[in-house]
């Protein structure tokens, strides 16, 4: 039970998890003065394996709820309130007891290339090394360019351009949200880091279309719980989960558990919500591709007949 006048926050250890989680305890304070937010940090086993293993990290992860069963463990035992994630690590089936009420705004969706050579993504030299941790990323770059020379990539954000300013890679793929709640603005095409100069270009969102929930923090809190569950949907920016639930919804119906590359994305326009999907399979390096705009509610409904159109149907 939640302590009167009281919420706790429960996420990551990561810098880039830390401040998410600041911006809902901003919100908090601007909808809510009276509350007191408190912020506990959970290791999940997908920041242990980051840490401790050398084995390469399971390409399902997210879907396996690697960075964030620890956390809905933590939320269901009461030891929370309410569990801020990035919404693209949650599985995309729901935990029973648990649910997902409010998103904040979403930030820019869009994947970043950066660079030592400050190059765009055309003008790569033929075979450079490219860096990703994203196998949906790596089938990206190789059905864009196959002469690329497409290599594993794990850790944190700055862990990351710590590796390519150590390793002989031209560049690494990362999310632009990422980046730009860590401080690091992409829009004048630079990314300063440790002392270091890197070339940041914003990659094509038709070619690299991101996973589903990127750039979006999701707030969850418990079913029953309904005194939380009020208090966060005031934070809720409403057309920011529409596109989270048909984009959830596209990768259930998908039935998320599988290990194919999928990059799905929802705009809301008014009363209109369009979608877009890419679907990758073993043995083709072209992606089978759909999209449509319909009437946005249901969102699920729409998610549903985006999954008919790729398939086919």
């Amino acid at each position: 039970m939640r302590a009167p006048g009281k919420i706790v926050l429960g996420t990551r250890g990561s810098d880039l998890a830390r401040a998410q989680t600041a911006l809902v305890e901003r919100a908090l304070q601007i909808q809510f003065s009276r509350f007191e937010s408190e912020v506990r940090i959970i290791t999940t086993r997908g920041d242990e394996k980051n840490e401790k293993s050398e084995e390469p990290l399971d390409r399902r992860a997210g879907r396996k709820g690697l960075f964030t069963s620890e956390i809905e463990r933590a939320l269901l035992a009461g030891e929370i309130d309410v569990a801020v994630h990035s919404a693209k690590d949650l599985p995309s089936h729901a935990t029973a007891g648990l649910e997902i009420i409010a998103a904040l705004p979403r930030a820019p969706f869009e994947d970043v290339l950066v660079s030592k050579n400050a190059a765009a993504f055309t003008s790569l030299p033929e075979g450079a090394t490219v860096a990703t941790g994203s196998v949906r990323r790596q089938h990206q770059l190789r059905w864009r360019r196959a002469d690329l020379n497409v290599r594993d990539l794990r850790g944190n954000v700055p862990t990351r351009l710590r590796k390519l300013a150590a390793e002989d890679w031209e560049g690494i793929i990362l999310a632009r949200a990422g980046l730009e709640r860590l401080g690091h603005d992409c829009s004048d095409g630079e990314l300063a880091f440790e002392g270091q100069s890197f070339g940041a270009s914003v990659l094509p969102v038709d070619e690299f279309l991101p996973a589903g929930g990127q750039g979006i923090v999701a707030l969850q809190a418990r079913s029953d719980d309904e005194e939380t569950r009020d208090i966060i949907r005031e934070l809720n920016h409403s057309e920011t989960l529409l596109c989270l639930r048909a984009e959830r919804e596209f990768l259930r119906l998908l039935q998320g558990d599988c290990g194919t590359p999928v990059a799905v994305l929802a705009g809301c326009d008014g009363a209109t919500l369009r979608m877009h999907a890419q679907l990758f399979e073993e043995g083709r390096a072209e992606p089978r591709t759909a999209e449509l705009q319909r009437e946005a509610t249901p969102p699920e409904r729409v998610a549903a007949e985006l999954l008919a159109l790729i398939n086919g149907r």
